[in-house]
């Protein structure tokens, strides 16, 4: 039996507002939210006077390298590594070794996260050039969603054939995750630079390579599908300034069809960053300009970006330190991701209800995912507590996922996440893992 647990003096933030008051956690879900309640009896008391209780974030876009590639991470390393960083829930992509692109391999990865992830899970089914008539026998409240590469990245992935791309835009009916980048230009930029620097060409035209236009002429043309055939299209990772014309704020959330996600890397580093970071922020679709990265800021503060996650895709260092086109692209991010837009926060960027907004309620509310996502009464009590001003510097010793390495070390983060409760059970406190329970299957909405 779970243990009831009494928040007591808490600043929530939620929906909006920041309020003083307790919560109540009973069975799993939120039992109470209101003020005076610690003549309720429970189990765990946490004092969290001074402290700032946020909805557990949910991270729609995460590679945790099971199974196949677990030299890299595991669902179990990972999972604790974002339990850790306040992430309580977690939607894992289909680039593995073998591909989530049948059911049954689906399944495998769902079987597996029961056993060991610590948060909870959903797993996104992999798109291929064949495999419509599997995509189309997916349950849609059971899976949340289907990811499609259209542009390589780690396990190319590539759905190149025109006639499969629309038969997945038109026929697929829940939400279709996007990774957009053309392979022709990159192809023709990478050439380019081979020719004046062999295999070792330096990382910091990785921007100009995988560039701007190869970003926007991908994104515009799934735009322009998605309209064609009214899919419910969500493009990740959005790394150009171009790309922001394609995103609309005039309507809510709930209404629109076309979203998109920012990355902690995007909205973080810049070019710049290249000389001193090299391959360890090597990512795809890369990270390009000051001005690339301040006008996604800014178009994630105004609501023409909806979600923010992080692509977490560990690789050893070993991996990362091979030249140029050796080196694979990706890096650790889903321990770091709260405390690095809490920064922000600090910086005077963002508020803290925008932080909620855009790593809980609107990745619940553009999932349509079951009870999650806000702190509400009924809802399953996914919640993280933090302190505001308890600094720390990222460095070996703390670091959780199985690669060992982040591009924050030597970062000192001027926040702390203290508690997280995942589904009812406080799975950390101040350090500490609890593993008795893992976390649950995540549930969509399909009727609206």
């Amino acid at each position: 039996m779970m243990k009831s647990i009494l928040i007591t003096d808490a600043n929530i933030v939620n929906e909006g507002r920041i309020f003083r008051g307790d919560v109540l956690v009973q069975n799993g879900r939120i039992a109470k939210i209101g003020e005076n309640l610690a003549k309720e009896s429970a189990e765990k008391h946490i004092n969290a006077e001074g402290k700032y209780l946020f909805p557990g974030l949910i991270d729609d876009q995460v590679h945790f390298r099971e199974p196949g590639l677990t030299h890299k991470g595991e669902i179990y390393t990972e999972a604790k590594a974002g339990v850790a960083g306040g992430v309580t829930s977690y939607m894992e992509m289909p680039n593995t070794v073998p591909q989530a692109v049948t059911i049954p391999l689906l399944e495998e990865k769902y079987a597996r996260a029961k056993e060991v992830s610590l948060a909870n899970y959903s797993f996104f089914f992999g798109g291929t050039n064949d495999n419509l008539e599997q995509i189309l026998k997916l349950d849609l409240r059971n899976v949340c969603g289907l990811k499609v590469f259209q542009g390589s990245s780690t396990g190319n992935m590539v759905v190149d054939n025109i006639e499969s791309l629309e038969g997945i835009f038109k026929h697929y009916k829940g939400l279709l995750a996007i990774h957009s980048e053309n392979d022709h230009i990159i192809a023709t930029n990478l050439a380019e630079y081979k020719a004046k620097y062999g295999e070792d060409i330096p990382v910091k035209f990785h921007h100009k390579i995988r560039s701007e236009e190869a970003c926007y002429d991908a994104s515009s043309r799934a735009v322009a599908m998605a309209k064609k055939y009214g899919t419910r299209l969500h493009i990740l990772h959005i790394s150009t300034a171009k790309e922001l014309s394609l995103f609309d704020n005039g309507i809510p959330l709930e209404e629109k069809k076309i979203t998109a996600e920012a990355c902690i890397h995007h909205l973080w580093f810049c070019e710049e960053d290249y000389d001193t970071k090299g391959n360890l922020i090597k990512w795809n679709p890369a990270v390009k300009t000051a001005q690339d990265r301040d006008q996604i800021f800014q178009a994630m503060l105004d609501d023409r970006i909806d979600v923010i996650a992080t692509d977490h895709a560990p690789h050893t260092l070993e991996e990362k330190s091979q030249v140029y086109t050796k080196a694979p692209s990706g890096g650790p991010l889903i321990q770091h991701s709260l405390v690095a837009m809490l920064d922000f926060y600090h910086q005077g960027k963002i508020s803290l209800e925008r932080i909620a907004d855009k790593m809980s309620h609107n990745v619940a509310k553009l999932f349509r995912m079951e009870e999650r996502g806000y702190i509400r009464e009924g809802y399953f009590a996914d919640l993280v507590l933090v302190d505001l001003n308890d600094p720390w510097t990222v460095n070996k010793e703390n670091i959780l996922a199985k690669c060992g390495w982040s591009p924050f070390e030597g970062h000192q983060f001027q926040s702390k996440v203290t508690h997280t409760i995942v589904s009812g059970h406080l799975a950390y406190e101040n350090g500490q893992f609890d593993e008795s329970k893992k976390g649950e299957r995540l549930t969509f909405l399909t009727n609206i």
